[in-house]
């Protein structure tokens, strides 16, 4: 039994007429009258009644025109629904955010105007370190992230920059480096840092501390490591050292923290969106699409 079969019941059934369920289906008579013969044949039993002039649903008839209308409106509906995938009009995405990006304009505003375009589709977010996120956008459990430069790239990632965020110094309020006018390198020899654990982003890390080097910092004091920004943010505000965080977090950095900048200090750590080449996802397509095409807001 075929779709057609079906279709052609219930359009028979539907109007009782085969001249004119024949004219609604764009089918000539004789070949409608054949396909309910075949479909009756292989059922094992007649769905109609025949009669001088037309026929009528028998019993079994009737109960199989309900269970075949209902049939066809669950395929149609499933092809809608598939339809909806294959256009990227909805779906699922799964998105990693790095921690330093969770409040960047760039990010939020994508999010914004995804949900605006794709309405019925889910967004799903996991918070993530970068490194993290490339080895999970990789094996396919993301399909994209906001990520923290991680250098070199994955030959499988494709990747798009949409900021680089200066590298501020974090100390706590009332900290005696909040009176002087100008920061060096230099002038940070002997104070207690708070550090990103290595693993994190190797490759930035090697930069930031050939920076220090290169400013007079050649031996930062490192007397704690924090594996995330939430707990190095933490250690600052209790006094215990200081430490490197990005620009954006002045966006909810906690009142007793004071970011300041350090004049010979030129890392600006790459932000990037990043995702799987052969991903062929029409959702994921357009998203990473929308993100590009967002305009990136100048800070305050």
């Amino acid at each position: 039994m075929e779709l057609r079969h079906l279709r052609y019941f219930v359009g028979a059934g539907e109007e009782q007429h085969f001249g004119r369920a024949a004219a609604r289906l764009r089918l000539a008579q004789p070949s409608l009258s054949r396909q309910i013969q075949d479909l009756e044949k292989e059922m094992g039993f007649p769905l109609f009644d025949r009669l001088p002039r037309g026929v009528r649903l028998n019993a079994a008839g009737r109960l199989f025109l309900s269970d075949a209308q209902r049939i066809l409106q669950d395929v149609d509906e499933a092809k809608r629904r598939a339809e909806r995938i294959a256009l990227g009009k909805a779906g699922t995405i799964r998105v990693g955010i790095a921690q330093a990006l969770s409040w960047h304009g760039m990010v939020v505003d994508s999010f914004r105007e995804f949900r605006r375009r794709q309405p019925d589709a889910e967004l799903v977010l996991h918070h993530m370190l970068s490194i993290h996120q490339v080895e999970a956008v990789v094996s396919g459990r993301l399909d994209a992230g906001f990520a923290a430069s991680v250098i070199p790239w994955n030959k499988d990632l494709g990747h798009w920059e949409f900021a680089q965020d200066r590298i501020l110094l974090a100390v706590p309020k009332g900290h005696h480096l909040t009176k002087r006018g100008k920061i060096r390198l230099r002038d940070l020899r002997d104070l207690p840092f708070i550090w990103f654990q290595r693993s994190a982003n190797p490759a930035f890390d090697d930069q930031l501390v050939r920076e220090c080097a290169r400013g007079g910092l050649s031996a930062p004091r490192i007397i704690q490591e924090a594996s995330d920004r939430d707990t190095l943010i933490g250690f600052v505000q209790c006094r215990i050292g200081i430490a490197w965080l990005t620009e954006s977090i002045r966006w909810h950095c906690p009142r007793g923290i004071v970011l300041l900048p350090v004049v010979d200090m030129n890392v600006r750590l790459p932000f990037n969106l990043i995702w799987k080449k052969d991903n062929s996802s029409p959702l994921l397509q357009k998203f990473v699409a929308q993100v590009q095409a967002t305009k990136v807001k100048p800070a305050k």
